[in-house]
């Protein structure tokens, strides 16, 4: 198969704005300031980054999770579900970043510190 200039051209821009995106992605992250906890849609825990601890959640059906966190990062040291993917995910330190454990029902999120929030001026 032969490829087309313009087929080229296309390819071209594509990798270049897709290079672009990674870009601004990277400089743009942000350091997260605390690790949010939630089980079943509600919140259980708000957790220092800046710590070293070792944190046990109760999940949905008996479920447990080991959460780490060290270095500013936090990681699933230990899961109960079967398929064990959140373990696999690995750590997690920027602002918006989470792990998610479906079977046990655990979501873990990173969030910044409140003065790196988007919202300028609150009204009342």
């Amino acid at each position: 198969m032969k490829l087309k200039r313009q087929d080229a051209v296309l390819l071209v821009g594509l990798l270049a704005v897709a290079l672009c995106l990674a870009v601004v992605l990277l400089l743009t992250r942000r350091d997260g300031a605390q690790v949010i906890v939630s089980v079943a849609g509600r919140e259980t825990a708000r957790l220092p980054l800046s710590e070293t601890a070792s944190y046990t959640i109760q999940g949905t059906n008996g479920g447990i999770n080991v959460l780490q966190i060290a270095n500013g990062t936090a990681w699933l040291e230990d899961a109960s579900c079967p398929d064990r993917l959140c373990v696999q995910e690995g750590a997690i330190r920027y602002a918006g970043q989470s792990i998610i454990c479906l079977p046990n029902r655990v979501v873990i999120t990173v969030e910044g510190t409140s003065e790196q929030t988007d919202v300028d001026v609150i009204a009342q």
